[in-house]
């Protein structure tokens, strides 16, 4: 095989490993209405689905992200697809044959989540591990456009395995799994670590000097992640919810709608990371644009109620997402040593678990409490956090031959290339 092929299936191979994270909660998200009248369950636990599943990885990505720094980022991949598959095995055999599946249900997506833990985060770190330079930045946009065609995709093979009976889809989970746990393990070559890996002690204590020092910018781009994450799912929540009450619309159609603002998204993550490469200034610029028009779609949705323009504002907040979460990625990937590249990348996907996890509930009660107040919260949200970026990502031009990264050991204005 050539080398360009084999970097192709090397960036394949990565890429197949977030897009199994994100059919975890978005191939359900049409599904939830349905699951709710043949559980005869409440909105609360129908929402709990997509908040056990995100919170179980989010208390799982800190151990994981530093056992893939200690032995590789493959020992621990795998194992965590496998887990990932054998939830959703557990949860679809639940629904088919327990009396009572509520619960086992839920167990199911607490071992999904803790499987997730090993999947985007650590192939983000992979990424940083294998492409240096302006391509670590293209392949972190494709990560994250694989990430984005995930979530444009899901809803409707969701939709289409709910033809066959509603609890389809976690049967499908394993199937999925296998395929990228093959591209994984024949496509994906780490090199050997040269050096034994630091004490458990020295290793905590390197992770404190990096927050330490690095730690105003570094946390605020975590919550920029975590907003986009956030504000994504409890917005998928609410027109899941709409179309079935007010529009009367199920399967492929109600599937097809819900892609289309994950489909800008998707396009604007490739280009934004296709074209940042490690140009500092640019990338904080345009997470200070993606979060203006968040702010403006958000705010605008409040006097919009009818579909196609309801669905045609909502587009914009997607572009400004797709603006921001390939720059964040390539900040925070990029500017990290490899040693501790695993715990420090997957701190930020815990984080932007949690931000899909509280999305849903709270969204439905926002739902309950005001429409208006929802959207106009949501853009209140934006703004500030666009704010903060403003204020706390600080750039600092240099030398075009400096390189950007290496180690979070240096103060705390981000070199640009």
């Amino acid at each position: 095989m050539s080398k360009q092929n084999n970097s192709f299936m090397t960036i394949l191979a990565i890429g197949s490993i977030p897009l199994i994270l994100v059919l975890g909660n978005s191939m359900l998200i049409p599904v939830l209405p349905k699951m709710k009248s043949e559980l005869d369950i409440s909105q609360f636990q129908v929402s709990l689905i997509i908040t056990v599943f995100s919170v179980g990885a989010a208390i799982s990505i800190p151990v994981l992200g530093y056992l893939s720094d200690r032995f590789t980022r493959k020992a621990v991949i795998i194992p965590a697809l496998i887990a990932y598959g054998t939830g959703g095995l557990l949860a679809g055999a639940a629904a088919a044959w327990f009396k009572d599946p509520y619960m086992w249900i839920m167990a199911g997506r607490v071992l999904q989540g803790i499987g997730a833990a090993g999947t985007a985060p650590i192939a983000m770190a992979l990424t940083g591990d294998l492409f240096k330079g302006g391509q670590q930045s293209r392949v972190l946009g494709l990560v994250e456009a694989s990430n984005g065609f995930g979530k444009v995709v899901s809803p409707i093979i969701g939709s289409l395995l709910a033809l066959l009976f509603w609890y389809a889809a976690f049967f499908a989970f394993p199937v999925f799994c296998l395929l990228s746990i093959l591209l994984t393990i024949f496509f994906i070559h780490e090199k050997k670590k040269k050096k034994e890996p630091p004490p458990v002690g020295t290793y905590v204590k390197g992770l404190f000097s990096v927050f330490k020092q690095e730690g105003r910018w570094l946390f605020t781009a975590y919550l920029a992640g975590a907003t986009c994450l956030f504000t994504l799912f409890g917005i998928l929540f609410y027109i899941s919810d709409v179309l079935e009450k007010t529009y009367h619309t199920d399967g492929v159609l109600k599937g097809g709608i819900l892609a289309i603002p994950l489909l800008f998204m998707t396009i604007t993550s490739y280009v934004t990371g296709s074209k940042i490469g490690k140009k500092m200034p640019l990338m904080k610029k345009l997470i200070v644009i993606g979060f203006i028009l968040m702010t403006v779609s958000f705010a605008t949705l409040v006097f919009f109620e009818k579909l196609i323009p309801f669905i045609a504002i909502l587009a914009i907040s997607s572009i400004g997402t797709g603006l921001v979460l390939p720059c964040v990625n390539s900040f925070i990937t990029g500017s990290v040593e490899t040693t501790r590249r695993g715990f420090v990348t997957s701190l930020y996907g815990s984080v932007r678990f949690l931000g899909v996890a509280i999305g849903p509930p709270i969204y439905g009660w926002l739902m309950e409490w005001s429409r208006a107040g929802m959207f106009l919260s949501t853009a209140s949200l934006t703004l500030l956090v666009g704010l903060l970026c403003m204020v706390m990502i600080h750039v600092k031009n240099e030398n075009p031959s400096t390189k950007m990264g290496g180690s979070l050991f240096k103060p705390l204005e981000l070199k640009t290339e």
